[in-house]
């Protein structure tokens, strides 16, 4: 396999390159030959000559993809979950190619009130999941291992193989969302943020949850109405809410909704463990590999 004249784009945060970038670089350099953007520098000339960009978290610029079209970059393997924030449209249209993870006991502990809350069980309570993907179908094998009911909603028909294996309680499109919703007592959504999915949980739909059900949200912010959201909680509308994606990033964490018992919040950190950078690390370094042989893109958009 030949190696790829390779350029890696950090991630405009420097923390996120302490573990992620360092993960990226070291799994990239074993096979391909690896130059490191430089932000500080102009960037016409860093992508002179280079074939790939691999790119942390799918920042590139609208400007930067023109740039490095005209130096001779054709595949571009973006870093990231969802593609909501990347420049799709303009990468190829260019012509590139591109492809694509509590409180109140807390409290209760600190002022040496012990035996509350009441947990609540998860067996045989039914778990709605809106975008039956990788992560989805992960979500959906681990709770059936505890029992819960699971029903899934995709626009696709998924693999049999899949459905086998899982054996979903129920699979249905989009046209059995307000059913599944209304039914479940958690509800999970894991798609890629577009103008069609934009709030695709609406005031409508959070209006048929359950008023005990949860929904947990670790995809894209904007998927669910926030304002609607934020208005059913601090009205007691609905059990609850697990976040780790919000509309605007960082989120404004006075907010009074954040510091409702029933409402667990996370810094859009869930994915961020050593194992998915890893992975993700494997993933790029398999996709450069297969564009150096000519064999077809994992995950290819468009």
């Amino acid at each position: 396999m030949r190696r790829l004249k390779t350029i890696l784009l950090n991630h405009p945060q420097g923390e996120v390159n302490v573990d992620w970038g360092e993960d990226l670089k070291t799994a990239l350099t074993h096979k391909h030959d690896v130059h490191i953007f430089n932000r500080a520098q102009p960037a016409a000339p860093q992508f002179e000559g280079m074939e790939v960009i691999v790119d942390l978290g799918g920042n590139i610029t609208s400007e930067w993809v023109d740039m490095a079209a005209k130096g001779g970059v054709k595949y571009i393997q973006a870093q990231t979950n969802g593609l909501d924030h990347v420049e799709v449209k303009k990468i190829l249209e260019s012509g590139i190619m591109l492809a694509h993870r509590y409180i109140e006991g807390v409290d209760n502990f600190s002022v040496g009130k012990f035996f509350f809350p009441r947990g609540m069980e998860v067996e045989g309570r039914s778990l709605g999941i809106v975008g039956f993907g990788h992560s989805g179908q992960q979500l959906a094998r681990r709770a059936k291992s505890f029992g819960m009911r699971i029903s899934g909603i995709d626009v696709r028909q998924i693999e049999e193989d899949v459905l086998d294996d899982i054996q979903p309680d129920f699979m249905g499109g989009p046209d059995h969302l307000d059913k599944v919703i209304s039914e479940s007592d958690f509800l999970s959504v894991h798609m890629h943020l577009t103008n069609e999915t934009k709030h695709i949980i609406d005031a409508r739909r959070i209006n048929l949850m359950k008023p005990t059900a949860y929904i947990i949200n670790v995809a894209r912010g904007e998927l669910i109405d926030e304002d609607a959201l934020y208005d059913a909680l601090l009205e007691k509308r609905i059990g609850g809410a697990g976040l780790d994606a919000f509309a605007n990033e960082p989120a404004d964490s006075t907010l009074p909704v954040y510091k409702l018992p029933n409402v667990i919040v996370q810094p859009h950190s869930v994915a961020a463990t050593d194992g998915t950078s890893l992975k993700r690390s494997r993933f790029a370094v398999e996709n450069l590999g297969r564009y150096a042989l000519g064999e077809d893109i994992l995950a290819r958009v468009g």
